[in-house]
Parts: C-alpha cells; sequence; structure tokens
C-alpha cells in the first residue's frame, strides 16, 4: 500500500520553488514511479493547439500525440475530470502505448487556472487505482498545479 504521506512531502520539497515546468515534471513522475507500486507508466501529457504532447515520464516509449477526446487520456482534458478505468480493455478508444497495461488514471493538471495537460498512470493489474489513490493522486496533481503557477514553460 502507498504511503501518501510520505510521498507527498518528499514530493513538495523535490518541486519547491523550482524556475521551469520541466524540473517539475520530470522529478515528479519519477518520485510517483518511486513510490507508487504495480504501475508500468507514469507522466505527463501537455496540451497544445487540441492535442496532448508527451512530456516527462517514467517507463517504456509512450505516444507521442493524443488528439483531445480520444484514448482514456484525450477524454480526461476533454471532461476536465479524473478519469479512472478498471479495465482498459473495455473502454472504447483506447490508445495502447503498452500493451501490458490493463488499468490507467489520468488527472488535469493546470497552470495558471488553465489546463495545461494531465498525469497519466499505467498499471499490468485490473482494478489497480481505487478511490484511495484517486483522492490522493488528485492532491498530488494540485500540488503540481500549484507549483506550476510560478514556473517558466520551456
Amino acid at each position: 500500500m502507498t504511503n501518501y504521506n510520505d510521498l507527498i512531502l518528499e514530493l513538495e520539497s523535490l518541486i519547491d520553488k523550482n524556475e521551469y515546468d520541466i524540473t517539475i515534471l520530470s522529478n515528479s513522475s519519477a518520485i510517483l514511479n518511486q513510490y507508487l507500486e504495480n504501475i508500468n507508466w507514469v507522466g505527463f501529457y501537455r496540451l497544445k493547439d487540441n492535442y496532448l504532447y508527451l512530456s516527462s515520464f517514467q517507463g517504456k516509449p509512450a505516444c507521442i500525440k493524443i488528439k483531445v477526446g480520444n484514448g482514456v487520456c484525450g477524454t480526461c482534458i476533454r471532461e476536465n475530470k479524473t478519469i479512472l478505468v478498471d479495465n482498459v480493455l473495455e473502454f472504447k478508444g483506447h490508445i495502447a502505448c503498452d500493451s501490458n497495461s490493463r488499468s490507467e488514471i489520468c488527472i488535469p493538471i493546470y497552470m495558471n487556472n488553465e489546463i495545461y495537460g494531465l498525469l497519466d498512470i499505467d498499471s499490468p493489474i485490473f482494478n489497480r487505482f481505487n478511490n484511495i489513490d484517486k483522492d490522493n493522486l488528485e492532491k498530488i496533481a494540485n500540488i503540481i498545479s500549484n507549483a506550476l503557477n510560478n514556473t517558466t514553460s520551456i
């Protein structure tokens, strides 16, 4: 079971007062990958011109560009809310970047009150993510969003 209290404390110390968004995303994906069990991919997609572009991540190579509305990630942005999928094989339009993924959670990330992109986490296990994960990962997304408000995009 993930110790979200320790994860959040370490994350806050790693991303506090960083100048650049890429630094925040890179350290955030690394710390999430370190703490979360039974995942095979964790990272970020950035929104630009109705497409999501691959950003900092941990895991196998991933899809580079996703149109808003497509797949779990695109649905998350279109609906502007967290999407938790217990079985990606049953999600209409799922984009299989890693054929081993079985469940997924995507959480919007904001910068200056506008959608900046999203946090995406995949697992090779069905039903990996529950409401405890959802609540804590939304807190983490909020911490990342707040940190981004004081940065420059590079």
